[in-house]
């Protein structure tokens, strides 16, 4: 299940099918619908499987665990399995200036923003802040001290905890997120999965079973 918050309010939360659809993505590029093999054809055939019959889905599971020497009873991997727990954030009572240093320090382009208790906010980056001071460039001390509950923040897409794998990342490489927020129903943040942690998903394969 995925989710989009902009400024703490949610407009979307449904499955990735129906995310496509509101997002309005006319066609992928080749390279990434159509690869050749291994993980990335995975992801490929879990955008086609509501066109195809539930049997020759499972068929072609089966076969493939059968080849990987896989035990068809242990469970899938979720994203909860690889996410990153102790995530970075930045409170909505923070200054602009702050976000931004935050970001110069921690070498990243955004960062999720969240109130009291971690609920999810939305998102701020490096590209906005400067929008901000060039918009206005001879009051930039004023608008750095700004609160960031102040400004209008991007909205954010979330998976929650219990998302297939291959799902989230396919929505990463599609809408080229660098990483996502993992969110439970009640809006709390709980953790962020990034391109470095599904490559190490990858890495473990066939042992770390991706599908659902």
């Amino acid at each position: 299940m995925f989710a989009i918050y902009k400024n703490g309010n949610i407009g979307f939360r449904s499955t990735a099918d129906n995310l496509y659809n509101l997002k309005n993505i006319d066609e992928l590029s080749e390279s990434r619908l159509k690869p050749d093999e291994g993980f990335i054809q995975l992801l490929a055939d879990e955008n086609k499987e509501d066109k195809n019959q539930k049997r020759n889905k499972d068929d072609a599971i089966n076969l493939y665990k059968k080849m990987a020497n896989i035990d068809t009873s242990e469970l899938v991997y979720h994203v909860k399995d690889i996410m990153t727990k102790d995530c970075i954030y930045i409170d909505i009572q923070s200054t602009i200036n702050d976000a931004y240093i935050s970001l110069n320090k921690l070498d990243i382009d955004q960062i999720p923003v969240v109130s009291f208790g971690k609920k999810i906010i939305g998102m701020i980056s490096k590209k906005m802040i400067l929008d901000l001071l060039m918009d206005d460039i001879e009051n930039s001390k004023y608008i750095l001290n700004k609160k960031i509950d102040d400004i209008k923040l991007l909205e954010i897409i979330t998976a929650d905890p219990i998302s297939d794998i291959r799902r989230v990342a396919k929505v990463m490489v599609d809408f080229k997120l660098d990483a996502i927020a993992i969110v439970e129903e009640n809006d709390i943040l709980v953790g962020i999965v990034s391109k470095t942690d599904i490559i190490k998903a990858i890495s473990h394969l066939p042992s770390l079973q991706l599908w659902s």
